[in-house]
């Protein structure tokens, strides 16, 4: 135990031979080391017991309060969720040759899928691992959260090395970077997208917000490695000079960048096209991809591709073969009467105007648009979506969103206070409010449906209802007659 231990702490008893480590002691098998945090809903602490029986060899827990006198030895680390991270890394020190991460708000499931993308389109083997599980390049079980806790991480990137897998980006969420999932990563590339109000319900404010994605580019970027930051964002300049003081180098990319230049973004029926400046080259690039936010997401990818050993030309030359993902602004289904209605995750006041603004050039007639806010999360956001639906879609379903243990009826409340009235419909029944929709779409009309994207299940209480806002479109255009 002592050699994956070291410096992480003060071992109490003898030593042990560890040959796994648990975070769950109900998944403890014979061998294991148990870590025994303390999270914000419960304190593994309590069930050391449990973990004992299953056959743990070994507890790690912080340096607070006591653990009753133990038959196997304690590690009391000052960071443990850290120690457990850098201890996952020792234990599976097999990684991929190249591996990035992408924080921010928004944008982050886009730009790991598009960076696979280019990765596979050029014929190299590639993964991808966030929020839609582990995609690309190998077979492998994964847990689909945004980051994954540290020992499942560390784990996956063995396997991905041992599938012959070169290339892996994932998703740092800043509940993973806070908690100290990453620790153990040196990452090669690093990128960010942008920062708006989320998680505020976690963090308390957008300043600690930021200090936690921020750490991805202070302590966890290797030195020597490729920050690729968006040059429009307010905090570019920040973390630019945080990833130089880690001895990395920065890439920009955006209307303001000088590396990875946005020129121009211009809608067409079937997409976009992007005039780029790339390293001084111009280049014209059609996509197939609707919403110029999505122009950032391709940039951001780019150069993560580039940073992963891919020639920027050819890469360049694949980017109109990038496939949408699913649940980001996806085409769900067309009304009868040909209307589109898209499916997009949302769930933020700056991801739903960036969303409605980005189908506004789509929509000859009216903009429609579906969606409410989750429960036992953030509630000052709610009045702000509000506010921005109302502005900028010409009409206005409120609906539930993973209600949780709050009271649905309070929740819509809270929005509807800022939309108008006149131009706003409250539907508590998710289903019912899409289809009410989709039944009113004219000919020249677009429909969004925000907040859920991929997700298969809608939260009630304690119980998690079987709920897809594609299918259920899919199903409302049958029921009108129309073709998904």
């Amino acid at each position: 135990m002592s050699d994956l231990t070291l410096e992480e702490g003060t071992i109490e008893g003898a030593d042990a031979e560890v040959e796994g480590l648990s975070l769950d002691a109900r998944g403890v098998l014979p061998g294991d080391l148990f870590a025994a945090l303390k999270g914000s809903r419960f304190d593994g602490r309590r069930f050391v017991g449990e973990a004992l029986k299953n056959g743990a060899v070994a507890v790690l827990t912080g340096e607070e309060g006591p653990l009753e006198p133990l038959p196997v030895p304690v590690v009391r680390a000052r960071d443990p969720r850290g120690a457990l991270a850098r201890m996952a890394a020792r234990l599976y020190p097999k990684r991929p040759a190249f591996v990035a991460a992408v924080t921010g708000t928004n944008g982050k499931t886009s730009i790991a899928a598009f960076a696979r993308q280019l990765w596979t389109l050029a014929g190299l083997r590639a993964a991808s691992l966030g929020t839609l599980g582990l995609e690309g390049d190998a077979a492998l079980d994964a847990p689909k959260l945004t980051t994954p806790d540290a020992v499942s991480l560390h784990r996956i990137l063995e396997g991905l090395a041992g599938a012959g897998v070169g290339r892996l980006v994932l998703e740092a969420s800043s509940h993973g970077l806070d908690q100290r999932r990453l620790e153990g990563v040196a990452f090669d590339a690093a990128a960010f997208s942008n920062l708006s109000r989320d998680h505020f319900d976690y963090h308390g404010s957008e300043a600690a917000y930021l200090t936690a994605k921020r750490r991805l580019f202070s302590d966890l970027l290797r030195p020597g490695g490729i920050a690729v930051l968006n040059a429009d964002a307010p905090q570019f300049e920040g973390l630019a000079e945080a990833a130089r003081a880690r001895g990395a180098l920065v890439w920009d990319y955006g209307f303001k960048a000088r590396r990875l230049r946005l020129d121009a973004v211009t809608p067409h029926a079937h997409g976009q096209r992007l005039d780029l400046t790339l390293e001084g080259r111009e280049a014209g690039v059609d996509l197939g991809l609707v919403g110029a936010f999505q122009a950032h997401n391709v940039l951001a990818a780019l150069g993560l591709a580039v940073a992963g050993g891919l020639d920027p030309s050819r890469a360049v030359g694949l980017l109109p073969r990038l496939q949408g993902v699913r649940g980001r602004m996806e085409l769900a289904c067309r009304h009868p009467n040909g209307a589109p209605a898209f499916v997009d995750y949302a769930h933020t006041p700056d991801a739903l105007e960036k969303a409605l603004l980005a189908l506004r050039p789509h929509a000859k007639g009216r903009l429609l648009v579906v969606f409410g806010c989750g429960g036992d999360r953030d509630p000052g956001k709610r009045p702000l979506m509000g506010g921005v639906a109302g502005r900028l879609a010409d009409r206005v379903w409120v609906t539930d969103d993973n209600p949780r243990t709050e009271d649905p009826g309070a929740i819509r409340a809270a929005i509807l206070a800022a939309c108008p009235e006149g131009r706003t419909v409250e539907a508590g029944d998710r289903a019912a409010a899409i289809l009410d929709a989709l039944k009113t779409l004219g000919p020249d009309d677009l429909l969004l449906v925000a907040g859920k994207g991929h997700e298969t299940g809608q939260t009630v209480g304690d119980r998690m209802l079987p709920f897809d806002d594609a299918l259920v479109l899919r199903d409302a255009a049958r029921l009108a007659g129309g073709a998904a």
